[in-house]
């Protein structure tokens, strides 16, 4: 098995690394002066399982860029399988045609990447489970509610009343998986868009009066939903609110909207590595999801049941 790591998150890539107890392969990713993308396999891959490890974050289009010209590189040096492991698939909110001429641009990034050579998709927490048949090639989605869920009872065993909350009504489906390993109520928000990034509030769905509500979602880009939903939760008398996402984009004022937000903490998982500015923060704390894609990486190799870790 070889890991080869492209620049989008170095340290997450050498957690998953360290996990497995595997060196990452020596290769360059470097550009050129007019930013093209270059790729250089130092070590020998012949007939070798390998696992590109880039998460297709900001800036998305580079990081994408590297992703394909690396599995370019690894199939003309005859790798035996590649599998193009996203810890955070980029574009996978451009899923549907949302009105008259506009691309359904998740798909067309599955095309990129299958043409490009991909055996086999590694993945996690897909913002629509459809995005799986996209790939004709085996698709594997990563869902982080077990690590949720324990982290949530490590944090808050001292807290009764706890009652997940899905900030929307797309996520029931999430927010039910890690209620239900909780033995938590559920409650929704209900919201309308009026834009990318901007929503309101329009209602709740369910009693969170003196609860501990804990909102679950897959990606918090702008943050602006999510502490809008914080403060409707407040005002129909929740007592405190916190937030578990597995994406945290964050983008723009996203952590400032946070440390001025009545959230008592977001916790977000580490597929598109912290900026300064969330490291810094008092509100976000960043759980490694290392364990998770490199247990995934190690059945793959070793064709066990990758969905055992569902369990």
């Amino acid at each position: 098995m070889k890991l080869l790591a492209g620049n989008s998150n170095r340290t997450l890539a050498q957690a998953i690394a360290d996990y497995l107890d595997v060196p990452l392969t020596r290769a360059q990713v470097r550009r050129f002066a007019d930013n093209e993308v270059f790729v250089t396999i130092d070590e020998n891959v012949r007939g070798e399982d390998v696992f590109v490890i880039q998460s297709t974050s900001y800036p998305a289009n580079d990081n994408l860029m590297e992703l394909l010209i690396c599995i370019d590189a690894l199939k003309r040096a005859s790798g035996r399988r590649i599998t193009a492991v996203l810890p955070y698939f980029g574009y996978a909110r451009q899923d549907r045609k949302t009105g008259g001429r506009t691309p359904i641009s998740a798909k067309l990034v599955a095309n990129l990447i299958t043409r490009a050579g991909a055996d086999r998709v590694l993945t996690m927490d897909l913002h629509a489970g459809q995005i799986q048949g996209f790939f004709d090639i085996p698709t594997d989605n990563l869902l982080p509610a077990r690590h949720m869920a324990d982290d949530i009872r490590e944090q808050h065993r001292k807290t009764e009343n706890i009652m997940i909350v899905s900030p929307d009504v797309g996520g029931v489906v999430r927010a039910r998986a890690l209620a239900s390993r909780l033995g938590a109520d559920l409650a929704i928000v209900d919201k309308r868009r009026s834009g990318p990034g901007q929503s309101e509030v329009m209602n709740i769905i369910g009693d969170v009066e003196g609860r501990h509500c804990i909102l679950y979602d897959d990606i918090v880009d702008s943050a602006g939903t999510l502490c809008n939903a914080a403060q409707a939760l407040k005002d129909h008398g929740a007592t405190e609110v916190s937030a578990y996402v597995t994406h945290g984009v964050l983008s723009g004022a996203a952590v400032e909207r946070v440390n001025n937000s009545v959230l008592r903490e977001l916790v977000v998982t580490d597929p598109i590595e912290a900026n300064d500015e969330v490291s810094r923060s008092d509100k976000v704390r960043v759980v490694s999801c290392a364990p998770l894609i490199g247990e995934a990486i190690r059945r793959i190799a070793n064709e066990e049941s990758v969905s055992k870790l569902f369990d």
